[in-house]
């Protein structure tokens, strides 16, 4: 396997650790609709949390939030909608980031709570 697919499956990983040390339930990690896929699906406190997982190692120059462009919105959301429609859940959604940053064997995390919103069209 790649270095660089290590270094995404061990990020999401951490996320995973961090989320439920921090009370979230995990519901999916890795859930594919079509070509779109969610990191991350948890509950916390009646609240559907999808969370997209960037990691990079400590010497990469892009800060791991900045990949999360409009067209990667739109991928979530959909993707996120068709969570919701697929198992017929009536529960608020919520959009968060978590940035991992790899630092030898220890990982940097940040969870950025409601990183983004649902575009109106």
């Amino acid at each position: 396997m790649a270095k660089s697919n290590d270094t995404g499956k061990n990020g999401e990983l951490a996320a995973r650790t961090f989320l439920e040390k921090q009370g979230y339930q995990v519901l999916h990690t890795n859930w594919h609709w079509h070509h779109y896929e969610l990191d991350i699906v948890a509950v916390k406190e009646n609240e559907l949390v999808v969370v997209e997982v960037k990691t990079r190692s400590a010497n990469y120059l892009l800060a791991p939030d900045e990949a999360v462009d409009r067209a990667k919105v739109r991928r979530i959301v959909a993707a996120a909608d068709a969570y919701v429609r697929r198992f017929n859940l009536n529960i608020s959604v919520r959009f968060d980031i978590i940035t991992v940053i790899e630092r030898g064997e220890d990982y940097q995390v940040e969870h950025i709570e409601d990183a983004f919103y649902a575009p109106c069209r």
